[in-house]
């Protein structure tokens, strides 16, 4: 799909236009995230799979949801929305202008079209997009935590118990694995179960993805009870999702899991180990008793509509 034509906005300098993105945008909207999180946090986070994984899900539509400002053709900041979380940037050449401010309230339009009675975003504590934030009444719903295991370092190991299984998850477990992860993420997110063809898209679907990126343990019966989704940024394994069974919690499977997924990563090429975690799950604690520090805090700043 092309992009639509970009028209002058009320409120933004002169010169600047705007449209809604398409999904020919994705390498433009990862160069300016990633511009972005390297001046804030000194490293680059997004990928642009991250972007293409999200934007095909079934029940997306980019169009409606979604703004972007443009220099001429070059994209300087944008902004989207699904439901109450949304993401903004601003290239750090174009801070300053009043984009930002500009930014928030367009997030604040496009989340109430689609009926949303809040709209937040997670930023870097400190950084510019935090203190704007704060400054037009965004409150902190939550803490965010970017971990990395310290070089040389390794996550002690456990042994599964008798009889329990790891290995890559195979096809015919992937419903297991949707099902698994909602679950456990649902006890503290507050949002609607995210279906299964749009947890296809983000995950086996997402651009890149390879069998090994999913990890299972298994119990003696062979039903998946804990799950992992490890995935490989340059030269990071990155623990993108990482839960276990309610009633299977408490046997080590969730730190297994964690030695397996760095490990595989390694084996493929990853030279860092990272994840992330925030105050909603209670885990930073576990991450931080394995030996995993704090790279980065991130608060998700919220306003209601």
């Amino acid at each position: 799909m092309s992009a639509a034509a970009p028209e002058p906005a009320d409120g933004l300098p002169a010169g600047l236009t705007t449209r809604p993105l398409a999904p020919s945008d994705s390498r433009a909207v990862f160069e300016l995230m990633a511009a972005q999180e390297l001046a804030d946090v000194g490293e680059v986070v997004i990928e642009e799979a991250d972007l293409v994984a999200d934007w095909q899900r079934p029940s997306h539509d980019l169009a409606a949801s979604s703004v972007a400002v443009l220099d001429g053709e070059r994209m300087v900041a944008y902004a989207e929305v699904d439901g109450e979380r949304g993401d903004a940037a601003v290239h750090p050449d174009h801070r300053g202008r009043g984009i930002g401010t500009w930014l928030a309230h367009r997030m604040q339009d496009l989340a109430r079209r689609q009926g949303s009675r809040t709209i937040g975003m997670p930023v870097p504590e400190g950084s510019p997009g935090d203190r704007l934030l704060a400054a037009l009444g965004y409150q902190v719903r939550w803490t965010s935590w970017v971990l990395e295991l310290p070089p040389g370092a390794e996550v002690p190991p456990r042994p599964l118990p008798d009889r329990y299984t790891l290995r890559g998850a195979r096809e015919d477990e992937l419903r297991a694995c949707w099902t698994l992860l909602e679950d456990a993420f649902l006890e503290w997110s507050r949002r609607e179960r995210e279906s299964f063809k749009d947890w296809t898209a983000r995950v086996p679907d997402r651009p890149g993805f390879e069998p090994w990126h999913l990890r299972v343990v298994l119990d003696p019966h062979g039903d998946v009870v804990a799950c992992a989704v490890v995935l490989l940024a340059g030269d990071c394994g990155y623990v993108d999702r990482l839960a276990t069974r309610r009633d299977q919690r408490g046997r080590g499977l969730a730190q297994a899991l964690l030695v397996d997924a760095f490990a595989q990563a390694r084996v493929h090429g990853a030279t860092r180990s990272e994840l992330a975690t925030d105050s909603r799950t209670g885990a930073l604690g576990l991450y931080e008793r394995v030996g995993m520090v704090v790279t980065s805090t991130w608060v998700h700043r919220a306003i209601a509509l």
